[in-house]
């Protein structure tokens, strides 16, 4: 369970992007990089240079005092101090009868301070007092002599080099650069990816990608390539069977014709009428084919006021049966096939009169999409049936009332057109009781 935890908390911190892991990828084993180059650097390099000048200044120190000892007067003495701040940077005063402050004991601060008394250390075993902030940009060294103290002003510019600094800006200027390149470049790489994504998302919505090229790696070019011909092959296999149905759909309407005008000259019977009602059956049946056949239809999805759409079906329906209370919450334009969508609206809405008294239709923006409910007061359907009534050619029993029901295309006819744009259709039970079906677009 901890590693299913761990693993979770992982996948939430990585980035979810394909550039984002990509340049993560990238980022990671340069950071790597610059964290083992700085140690090693500051290890060996920076700890080296370090000792080497701390040392230098310790022995010029070690020199300047025995040039000192061996020149105990005041002129000699004033001569070796202006001969050692010419010739080494140290700028020399000695106070007769002092003595060491009373901090004298604690031990310096900072890298270079500690690294200074260790070399003062080495070279003699005088006590001293290191102060680094009495003077900006200079360490002052205090030396305790048998006869006073020894003061020594040291220039920070022989204690650091320059290289450190250089270092420092070469690594961190290199690495940003690169990075900026690594993002350049797989900005690049990732860009056909998502067109790629659109595409097939536009597709998935009925709408079609103009000018789309092959473009990116070989391997997304590959992927792009697989997709035009699916897309292709989807395209032909649709119009192949919209044809095929929309033919023989149209082909049995002239026998039909035919069957009913020698029924009408045969008289009347009972068995006569049953022939008529069966003749009627089969012309209901095939304007239900056609009426599917259409739904997949090659219409080309255009930017379309969706309140507007559904106001004029709305007002439509109204003239053929129950009261329909409308809300629409605002104007909303997105592509859409126009008679596509009417005849979707217009089958739910005719399904709900069929089987309640009053039509509630509803719709609205929900986040990144827009959602359509339209509800009846009649006597629904079972939740386990409710995804039945969307096979085409399914009809339900007998208590949705088969006399007035039609021939099982109508949700299939609705479903279908709501999926070519990308969204999905559903049946709820309505709040009040009755039937809610629950339609989503993709804006």
């Amino acid at each position: 369970m901890a590693a299913r935890r761990d693993e979770s908390l992982i996948k939430r911190i990585l980035p979810h992007t394909l550039l984002g892991r990509s340049l993560l990828i990238i980022l990671s084993p340069l950071v790597l990089l610059q964290i083992v180059s700085t140690w090693i650097f500051y290890d060996r390099h920076y700890d080296t240079i370090t000792k080497r000048l701390t040392q230098s200044v310790a022995g010029d120190i070690a020199a300047a005092i025995y040039i000192m000892d061996r020149n105990p007067s005041p002129l000699e003495r004033r001569q070796a101090f202006r001969m050692a701040e010419r010739a080494m940077w140290l700028e020399l005063s000695f106070e007769e009868g002092a003595s060491l402050p009373d901090e004298a004991g604690n031990r310096p601060d900072g890298y270079v301070n500690r690294k200074m008394e260790r070399a003062l250390r080495e070279r003699f075993g005088y006590p001293f007092y290191i102060d680094s902030e009495s003077h900006p940009g200079k360490i002052e060294i205090f030396i305790q002599r048998h006869n006073g103290v020894l003061r020594v002003l040291v220039s920070n510019e022989r204690l650091f080099s320059s290289t450190t600094y250089i270092f420092i800006f070469w690594m961190v200027g290199t690495s940003v650069v690169l990075f900026g390149v690594a993002v350049i470049f797989m900005r690049n790489q990732v860009k056909p990816i998502r067109r790629l994504a659109f595409a097939a998302e536009s597709f998935g919505k009925g709408r079609d990608v103009e000018n789309y090229n092959l473009e990116g790696a070989t391997e997304v070019r590959q992927a792009a390539g697989a997709f035009l011909r699916m897309r292709e092959r989807i395209k032909r296999q649709i119009r192949q069977r919209t044809e095929m149905l929309a033919g023989v759909s149209h082909d049995l309407r002239t026998p039909l014709t035919r069957m009913k005008l020698q029924l009408a000259m045969l008289g009347e019977s009972e068995e006569i009428e049953n022939l008529q009602s069966d003749v009627s059956e089969m012309e209901r049946m095939i304007e239900g084919y056609l009426a599917f056949a259409r739904g997949e239809g090659g219409e080309q999805p255009e930017p379309i006021d969706f309140s507007v759409l559904l106001t004029e079906v709305v007002a439509q329906m109204r003239r053929e049966g129950a009261p329909i209370d409308l809300h629409v919450e605002e104007a909303l334009v997105l592509p859409l096939q126009r008679e596509a969508i009417r005849r979707c609206f217009t089958n739910l809405i005719a399904n709900a009169q069929r089987y309640g008294k009053q039509v509630r239709v509803a719709a609205g923006r929900r986040r990144n999409s827009i959602e359509v409910t339209v509800d009846d007061d009649g006597p629904g359907i079972p939740e386990d049936r409710r995804e039945d009534v969307f096979k085409p050619f399914n009809r339900l029993d007998p208590s949705r009332n088969p006399q007035t029901g039609g021939v099982g295309l109508g949700l299939t006819i609705a479903r279908d057109v709501v999926r070519n744009h990308g969204g999905d259709l559903r049946l709820e039970e309505a709040p009040g009781g009755g039937l809610r079906a629950r339609l989503s677009l993709p804006l």
